[in-house]
């Protein structure tokens, strides 16, 4: 599959956040900070030139959908000051989604989620970092299946207030999305999911889309890998399609989460150039009906 310099994110398509318009192909801040495995309290941090300029191609390339956290740093690197950086002022049509309820102090060690009083902090944090006067999508990150009910309300508050424009929600289960929509609207949900991982997400996939709500995969790419990457060991199915568009495994991996519905969005990080060039060219990638029936048997295999 080639990826010519015309090739933009605007060929995957597009989905509103609420009011708020993005092409389908976006971008994930997690790996822009160190270089090895995320979070990983040793790691090498990034050439912070590189990442500034992976993220100004980014918006080249059409991306107009940006994934970050204040949790998202190392010992030497900000996701969210990089991405000031780069592109302050911001473009128009540039939607940047954050998370909060995580935490990490100093040294990089995780913190106890935060309480409903907590939670505007993280909010005005990401708001300091990034150099705005409002947050376009936050979305509660949760642990657990314990109810979310307070944590949610009060987003909503600062939602009321002015300080974020659209709320969603991160790693939560059907029930937490029923929960919160009694609260306040929500425009996406973000779980982990893609071929073979968690094919338990297939039906809460289908109902966001008839709810109209945005599903937004993470770990697409990685899969079981998680924060350490892609393992680079691939199934005959994904092999076989990916050889016969000339494209890579993770080009076929993540065309396969846009074809589950046209709510469904991608994230895909790096700071690649090259391979962030390749991520938006696989919105362009057009899967068979045999070649999805493939695809979705290892799916369901969980392989």
């Amino acid at each position: 599959m080639t990826t010519p310099q015309t090739m933009t994110a605007a060929a995957s398509g597009t989905w509103r956040l609420g009011d708020l318009t993005v092409n389908r192909i976006g971008f994930g801040a997690m790996r822009l900070t160190q270089n090895g495995e995320a979070f990983a309290t040793d790691a090498a941090p990034s050439d912070r030139d590189r990442a500034i300029s992976v993220l100004r191609r980014a918006v080249e390339l059409g991306v107009n959908h940006i994934d970050t956290a204040a949790f998202y740093f190392s010992r030497l690197r900000s996701a969210n000051e990089l991405i000031n950086r780069a592109l302050a002022p911001y473009p128009d049509d540039l939607v940047i989604t954050t998370k909060v309820g995580p935490g990490r102090d100093l040294s990089g060690r995780w913190l106890p989620h935060a309480t409903p009083g907590q939670l505007r902090g993280q909010v005005e944090e990401n708001l300091r970092q990034l150099g705005r006067d409002h947050l376009d999508v936050v979305n509660l990150r949760i642990v657990g299946t314990d109810s979310i009910a307070e944590r949610f309300a009060a987003l909503a508050r600062l939602r009321d207030a002015g300080l974020i424009r659209h709320l969603g929600l991160s790693n939560v289960t059907p029930e937490h999305l029923a929960e919160a929509q009694a609260i306040a609207p929500v425009v996406c949900v973000q779980n982990q999911y893609g071929i073979g991982v968690r094919p338990d997400q297939d039906g809460f996939v289908r109902a966001c889309g008839e709810q109209g709500i945005a599903f937004v995969p993470f770990y697409a790419i990685a899969g079981a890998g998680r924060e350490a990457g892609a393992s680079g060991a691939e199934g005959d199915a994904v092999l076989a399609v990916a050889q016969a568009h000339g494209a890579s495994a993770a080009q076929v991996r993540l065309a396969w989460t846009l074809h589950r519905g046209p709510h469904v969005l991608a994230i895909p990080g790096t700071g690649n150039p090259d391979h962030l060039a390749a991520n938006v060219a696989a919105g362009t990638l057009r899967l068979s009906e045999d070649e999805l029936a493939a695809l979705d048997s290892l799916h369901r295999g969980g392989a």
